[in-house]
């Protein structure tokens, strides 16, 4: 069974961060939703989620996928964070996938893994990074890079890692149980 992990901080965008977790938990995938802090964190609109672990416990496993929601100023608290700069650079390096959806590609051009790739975020926040090729794609992947715009895409972007990770077959039998 495939193992992502998925962050979260206060001020982490709640829209995405559940419809992640959700669709990739009912394509069979295991998902770890750890939180920069232990606790109940507040996401951007104020709903406080309870992470299933912290990050530095999640970080003794190992995982087939990281997964960045955006939101702010959560996105600010992953970028901060040394463990979530270095866990992605890891991650990359190690050749598996890096995701990050909203404002959170940003954290992955601060980590030095969007430079010369291409990247979809939410509208300016990538334009501090001119060396990524920003594109006006819902979702856009490069290598094991795949990012995405914000809240209305997430949907989408969660459909394309569970196809990543369990095929196009798993991927139509979640979508076709949504209903869309």
């Amino acid at each position: 069974m495939h193992s992502v992990l998925v962050l979260f901080a206060n001020g982490s965008e709640e829209l995405e961060t559940v419809s992640i977790v959700d669709i990739l938990r009912r394509g069979g995938v295991n998902v770890t939703l750890a939180g920069l802090q232990a606790g109940p964190l507040r996401g951007s609109r104020q709903t406080v989620l309870l992470p299933d672990c912290t990050l530095d416990e999640a970080l003794t496993q190992h995982f087939d996928m990281l997964v960045l929601p955006g939101g702010q100023p959560g996105t600010n608290h992953l970028k901060a964070d040394v463990r979530v700069l270095k866990l992605a650079q890891q991650m990359y390096h190690a050749e598996r996938f890096v995701c990050a959806i909203c404002a959170a590609p940003s954290v992955l051009a601060t980590a030095g893994l969007l430079d010369g790739k291409q990247a979809a975020s939410f509208p300016g926040a990538l334009d501090p990074f001119p060396q990524v090729r920003r594109l006006p794609q819902a979702i856009v992947e490069d290598g094991k890079l795949i990012t995405s715009r914000g809240p209305g895409t997430a949907m989408d972007f969660a459909l394309t890692l569970v196809d990543h990770l369990c095929g196009h077959a798993k991927r139509a039998e979640v979508e076709a149980g949504l209903v869309r």
